[in-house]
């Protein structure tokens, strides 16, 4: 372990164990500590399944009352939140703040290993786990683990074969809404992601990651031995030939 990284863990640890002497009301199920004696009987509803909150039109329900306010805005339409450069709008107030950071180009949050910065401060906590080497959600039925709640849940529906996204044209379905909207562009011709160079257009913003790099050069998965290629793909191919597979 380099020296920026160990040092990077232990500033982590003395930041929690300041954060646990300020945070006195500790949660026995999972020992997540707050501030305040009601924050923490909140957060006991997560593990308790109680939503006490109704939304009267959907009858969904929610763990606290201004989620659920926030929630009725979907059925009132109300947007109160505007930007003064492109007048979009939105629900939440933190969601306003972080759309203009794409105006402003702010990135307020840097990691302190790599000094990566990001509009977000859940995004950087995302990005840290790389350096940690944290897979904290993991799979109860192959023990796969995940960086992200949200690739779990997504990797759990093929073993549940859920595939809750489907298309209104052709009826096929999805087990992610990305896949949903790539998909959606077969019928709608649509090829959103643009080159600025040649103006090749793409279906998939991966894909048109993939094309620039015809005009940067760059060739980012290499052979051990000599070569390097554009695509994970073809390096795999490639290496088939050193192994005789």
């Amino acid at each position: 372990m380099c020296n920026k990284e160990f040092h990077y863990k232990e500033s982590l640890k003395l930041h929690t164990r300041i954060h646990s002497e300020e945070r006195p009301y500790a949660c026995v199920e999972c020992n997540k500590s707050f501030k305040h004696s009601r924050q923490l009987k909140v957060h006991q509803r997560i593990h308790t399944g109680e939503r006490p909150y109704s939304c009267g039109i959907c009858n969904k329900s929610f763990i606290e009352r201004v989620n659920l306010k926030l929630h009725q805005r979907i059925h009132t339409g109300e947007r109160p939140y505007s930007s003064d450069i492109c007048k979009n709008s939105f629900i939440r107030r933190g969601h306003l703040i972080v759309h203009l950071r794409k105006h402003t180009r702010e990135q307020p949050y840097s990691c302190g290993i790599c000094n990566k910065s990001f509009t977000e401060q859940g995004t950087l906590k995302r990005h840290q786990l790389i350096h940690t080497g944290d897979l904290p959600y993991a799979c109860v039925e192959c023990n796969k683990s995940f960086r992200h709640s949200g690739r779990l849940k997504v990797h759990q529906r093929t073993h549940t074969g859920e595939r809750p996204y489907s298309c209104d044209i052709c009826n096929k379905s999805f087990i992610e809404q990305g896949a949903l909207k790539v998909h959606q562009c077969i019928h709608t011709g649509e090829r959103p992601y643009s080159c600025d160079i040649c103006n090749k257009s793409f279906t998939e913003q991966g894909a048109l990651k993939v094309h620039q790099r015809i005009h940067t050069g760059e060739r980012p998965y290499s052979c051990d031995i000599y070569k390097s290629f554009t695509q994970r793909n073809n390096l795999k191919v490639h290496n088939s030939i050193h192994s005789g597979e």
